[in-house]
């Protein structure tokens, strides 16, 4: 068995949703990033990059490269479960943890969950997601971003 963890954080910027986890939310604001900024699938990415022995999200697709410009994560996390496949390894599970004041995640946790089981090829049941707030403690309690922290156990495929 092998496991990683990895985070992330991305800053609001003008917008009218926000993507997290696969799933497009409305929102009145949006996340700043190159891609997508998916901060929950970008830190699950980091997580099973992390135990698979395999460099960030930021060294495979660098924010520098033209061609990952408003890139979806899904589509970047088929790429990392590839790659964790061609080393002989899998994704078994998965837990999430995203920490936001707004927007509210549980109208939609369970498209999420679908949505990161089926960019790791797992069953729902092998997903972990939880949402919480900051307390109004710090940038997420400023409602100026959001963060996220994600595990992730491979084992041999």
């Amino acid at each position: 068995m092998r496991v990683g963890i990895g985070y992330d954080v991305h800053r609001f910027r003008d917008g009218n949703a926000v993507t997290l986890g696969g799933v497009r939310i409305p929102y009145h604001r949006g996340l700043e990033g190159h891609s997508d900024a998916d901060v929950l699938l970008h830190a699950l990415m980091d997580a099973v990059l992390g135990a698979g022995g395999l460099p960030d999200i930021g060294v495979l697709f660098p924010d520098t490269d033209p061609a990952y410009l408003g890139a979806s994560s899904v589509d970047l996390a088929a790429v990392v479960r590839q790659q964790i496949g061609q080393k002989g390894l899998r994704v078994t599970q998965v837990d999430c943890v995203l920490v936001a004041e707004e927007p509210k995640i549980s109208p939609y946790r369970a498209q999420m969950r679908s949505a990161i089981a089926s960019a790791f090829g797992l069953e729902e049941g092998s997903v972990g997601l939880k949402a919480t707030t900051n307390e109004g403690l710090g940038f997420v309690g400023r409602g100026e971003g959001i963060c996220a922290f994600a595990v992730a156990l491979l084992t041999d495929a």
